[in-house]
């Protein structure tokens, strides 16, 4: 398994060299921390960070930093809500112009099992503050997730995005990958997915770090 992540790194990178300074034509990456800090049976800390390149190594298009608070109302829904700070190059240049963004958001979670196969649900709204304008915007996305052995399993997703401003369909994320558990705290996720929306579509993989702890006995 690792030789083919070390594979797959190669080949991203391989690709990403023949590309062109494009961004419909150049394989970008994200790479990930996400990190679930359990306060008790029913609070839990959520925190994220992503750094979003054009590219694999060397033009960041945007960071972002999140965090929340998730309430687990009982084994299937959930509740989060909380605030994230995102800074994006919008030119695709490597010196390129900066944009500053707030948001608050507020998201709804539905979780089950049809026999092996996980599902979840997550609807979220979010309210985007910018220097000049503030939007808001809906978000559903639908994730499966499938064991393979003890530590590795299998996810797709496809979230979809609405804005209540202007035209409603912004744009839609797909993907899938492998996630390996490297410790009962860590996870370890490679996969790729594909970002659309009515005048541009970008191939992104996905380099991630899971952790989860629970700070109460």
């Amino acid at each position: 398994m690792v030789k083919k992540v070390i594979f797959l790194i190669f080949v991203c990178t391989s690709l990403n060299i023949f590309s062109q300074k494009n961004p419909e034509k150049s394989l970008g990456v994200w790479y990930m921390y996400g990190g679930s800090f359990q306060l008790s049976e029913n609070w839990t800390i959520k925190s994220l960070a992503h750094f979003r390149m054009f590219d694999i190594t060397n033009d960041l298009q945007q960071y972002l930093y999140r965090v929340g608070a998730n309430y687990k109302i009982n084994k299937t829904f959930s509740v989060t809500g909380g605030y994230a700070y995102l800074n994006t190059d919008t030119t695709f240049d490597l010196d390129g112009g900066n944009a500053d963004e707030h948001r608050l958001y507020e998201d709804f979670n539905i979780k089950h099992k049809i026999s092996k196969l996980g599902l979840n649900h997550r609807f979220r709204l979010e309210h985007r503050f910018f220097e000049k304008d503030t939007q808001h915007w809906i978000r559903y996305q639908l994730g499966l997730s499938y064991p393979i052995t003890k530590t590795l399993s299998a996810f797709v997703f496809d979230e979809v995005f609405f804005n209540f401003q202007g035209e409603t369909y912004a744009q839609n994320w797909i993907g899938g990958g492998i996630t390996y558990k490297a410790s009962n705290n860590i996870k370890l996720k490679v996969g790729y997915m594909n970002i659309s929306d009515k005048n541009i579509g970008l191939d992104r993989v996905q380099l991630g770090v899971i952790f989860n702890t629970k700070l109460h006995k």
